[in-house]
């Protein structure tokens, strides 16, 4: 074989970075060291994987097409290396999940993980949706759970769990006493929303099709719990995931708003990059992933 998986894990993390001195930190190389090693590995096939612009690598369309291969063929060898030395901890797990998901859903699931396969190290990352699917698509991340539909023609999209939004206001806002809310509710309310690009909000302006030019936007926040404190406080009414605020309605300090003819409903669903390769790790996670499904 002509080329070793040190050349691999240079051009990948050369790829992410896109300049040389960033990947060595990564690597743990000198920065000459890690130029020669991708030089070394481009004249043994006498191609260029980068476009060089001044000291900026940008990645041709050649180290395009290689990139998803090179990472696929480098985790595989990562997880038989695994079973060769039989460790009996897993390799580092990167997750990335969206609020609703990574705060309410998936505690459990990393404590059955790591119960499971001692020493086993799980790295969450949770972001809203654009983002989540960004890091999937540049290979920052083995897995994705997110709150919306999201088509990317790099993604692999995996319906999950079914979910649904719930409006709601404090109990000393005038629509607690309301039994259900018309349009013209919506439109004289003052709301409190995730920010754009959330799947949270993407279910909302989805439900809210034809009104939303006409809403009263108070506050677009990033955190579920700031939002739930907001509506609290009586600053406005506000819509997030029911699995996020059931306990606010049972202790009364939320009040459930009926809006019968907006459709709220939505799924949860996994995102892989079409070309990642899916290490046990990554498919014992989907699996107990799956078992929530079941329970719901």
């Amino acid at each position: 074989m002509k080329y070793s998986f040190r050349q691999l894990e240079v051009f990948l993390a050369v790829a992410h970075y896109q300049n040389i001195s960033k990947a060595a930190n990564t690597l743990a190389m000198s920065q000459s060291a890690t130029s020669s090693a991708l030089s070394d590995f481009e004249k043994q096939f006498n191609v260029q994987f980068f476009d060089r612009i001044g000291k900026k690598l940008q990645l041709n369309e050649l180290g395009r097409a290689l990139r998803p291969q090179a990472r696929a063929l480098l985790d595989h060898a990562l997880d038989f290396q695994q079973l060769l030395v039989q460790q009996r901890s897993a390799p580092v797990l990167n997750v990335g999940a969206t609020l609703t998901i990574g705060n309410y859903l998936l505690v459990g699931v990393m404590a059955r993980y790591m119960a499971e396969q001692p020493g086993a190290k799980i790295h969450l990352h949770v972001a809203n949706t654009a983002i989540i699917t960004d890091k999937v698509r540049n290979f920052e991340l083995d897995v994705g759970l997110i709150e919306g539909e999201h088509h990317h023609p790099e993604l692999l999209v995996i319906p999950w769990l079914e979910d649904e939004l719930v409006v709601f206001c404090s109990p000393q806002h005038p629509f607690a006493a309301l039994k259900t809310l018309h349009d013209e509710h919506l439109l004289a309310a003052t709301w409190i929303l995730r920010e754009r690009g959330s799947g949270t909000r993407q279910t909302f302006d989805r439900a809210m099709h034809g009104l939303l030019a006409e809403m009263e936007l108070g506050l677009e926040l990033e955190h579920t719990e700031a939002i739930k404190r907001a509506v609290a406080a009586n600053l406005g009414i506000g819509c997030l995931s029911r699995v996020t605020v059931e306990d606010e309605f049972q202790r009364g300090s939320l009040i459930p708003l009926a809006i019968p003819h907006r459709n709220f409903s939505r799924r949860f669903y996994f995102i892989t990059h079409r070309d990642k390769y899916l290490s046990s790790g990554i498919t014992h996670w989907l699996d107990l992933c799956r078992q929530l499904e079941q329970k719901t």
